[in-house]
């Protein structure tokens, strides 16, 4: 669980930095397929072409499709209806999704691991309800396919690995999951694109590059490394950990008022939820 930790630190900062430095100012596809590129440039020599079974090669690419291409054009296209904390309550349902695939998938219902998703939604809830901004239906709705893409991203991730063993190292195989974000996100910058809204500083740009290389590059092979290791129930639980971390970001770094004393009960509720995960769920290991 510790590569789960590490990446929240990692992306408590994202949010804050699109809402506040590209949002509106930077054409949402270009930032989108510049974070692509750029990730999949850093995996590019990594990756093992021969020998690797087609069904893992598939199961990569189609993942990255999810995870990244679908999730971020519409996480991105979110905050041109939405604010910061807005984003980030209406992330709050990916936990539900990520157990609700997980059982489709091994055609089972675990109710342990859907009450703690529950209990770490009303957490994050608690954090983050307040007053909605006018166009907040269409940026829910936007959220809601980002969330539910991320999470079956995840899942899916997980299940290829396992159902795909290798000794290839991970690293190996996982330039197809930017590979295949690729194929969405070039296609909708061709299409949606605005080449008048592209960078014109240098900090949009260094941003950009930050998104691609450390977030995105990094971030998301740790994360989904993390993923494997764990049960549904704790990664379901681990991206609400989100919500606070990204609000205290926002906090500290930008002054954005916030309730401190839900902060605190959100938190401590989102904590309950993972202990209770491990207490109860049959299948929960919180292995590294």
């Amino acid at each position: 669980m510790g590569l789960l930790i590490f990446v929240t630190v990692l992306w408590a900062f994202s949010f804050s930095l699109i809402g506040e430095f590209l949002a509106g100012r930077v054409d949402s596809d270009f930032a989108v397929l510049t974070r692509v590129v750029l990730a999949a440039l850093v995996f590019l020599p990594l990756t093992r072409w021969r020998g690797v079974p087609g069904g893992l090669k598939l199961g990569v690419l189609v993942t990255g499709m999810l995870q990244f291409g679908v999730t971020y054009l519409c996480l991105y296209r979110s905050f041109s209806y939405l604010t910061v904390p807005e984003v980030l309550l209406f992330t709050i349902f990916t936990p539900l999704y990520v157990t609700l695939i997980d059982d489709a998938l091994y055609r089972r219902f675990s109710p342990f691991a859907l009450v703690a998703a529950a209990v770490a939604t009303l957490g994050a809830g608690i954090i983050r309800y307040d007053g909605l901004s006018q166009g907040f239906i269409t940026g829910f709705l936007l959220l809601q396919v980002a969330n539910f893409t991320f999470a079956a991203g995840q899942v899916g991730y997980k299940h290829t690995m396992m159902r795909f063993p290798t000794e290839l190292p991970a690293y190996r195989t996982f330039g197809y999951f930017f590979f295949g974000a690729l194929i969405i996100a070039l296609p909708s910058f061709l299409i949606f694109g605005d080449a008048s809204r592209l960078p014109t500083t240098s900090l949009q740009w260094g941003i950009l590059a930050w998104l691609g290389l450390a977030a995105s590059g990094i971030g998301l092979f740790l994360w989904n490394r993390g993923a494997c290791h764990v049960d549904a129930g704790t990664l379901a639980i681990m991206n609400n950990v989100l919500v606070p971390a990204g609000l205290l970001v926002n906090l500290v770094i930008w002054n954005r008022d916030a309730d401190l004393l839900r902060l605190a009960i959100g938190g401590g509720i989102i904590a309950l939820s993972l202990w209770l995960n491990a207490r109860f769920h049959p299948r929960a290991r919180l292995a590294v």
